[in-house]
């Protein structure tokens, strides 16, 4: 992954809303017993092109997910999105997770599922198509779906990656 693409954001008075995506009781067996732990993973954005997803653990449900969205505010990223849709097609894969979104015309919605759903909704998608191939698990999909959101260019950043002008960015 190029590391110049990603665009670190300070978590300074940002007004981020949580979306829990998935819990999982987790089960350590020892000499005395089971143990059991709930993992939680979140989502966090700004719904207006910031977000960041972290994970969290503990003995107790609520305090895994207040873990959660403590490493979720210090992982924040900034994508563009324009119109409420995305600027262009991208492929996305982690693991075993294979995402692929697709901009939308105005009044689609978002057409994803389960842990991509919650992901374009925190970066404030609107209108996006998007499938999930591959694992279905819920880590593997949000991460998958975040690091094809950061490799998103929007035509400003073209512009100036070759040194040119906006208006010929379009130009054949």
């Amino acid at each position: 992954m190029i590391e110049s693409n990603i665009k670190k954001v300070r978590n300074t008075d940002l007004d981020l809303k949580d979306r829990l995506v998935a819990i999982n009781r987790v089960t350590k067996v020892t000499k005395g017993g089971r143990t059991f732990s709930f993992s939680a993973i979140v989502v966090v954005g700004n719904e207006n092109g910031i977000i960041g997803w972290g994970s969290g653990k503990a003995n107790e449900v609520t305090t895994a997910i207040s873990k959660a969205v403590e490493s979720a505010k210090k992982n924040l990223v900034r994508v563009p999105v324009l119109k409420g849709t995305i600027p262009h097609e991208q492929l996305g894969h982690f693991c075993g997770a294979r995402v692929f979104i697709k901009p939308a015309s105005e009044g689609t919605g978002v057409k994803a599922g389960g842990a991509m759903r919650a992901v374009l909704e925190s970066a404030g998608v609107k209108d996006v198509l998007a499938k999930s191939k591959g694992s279905s698990n819920a880590h593997n999909v949000v991460k998958a779906t975040i690091k094809a959101l950061t490799e998103l260019r929007d035509a400003y950043t073209v512009a100036d990656t070759r040194g040119v002008e906006l208006n010929k960015v379009f130009k054949g």
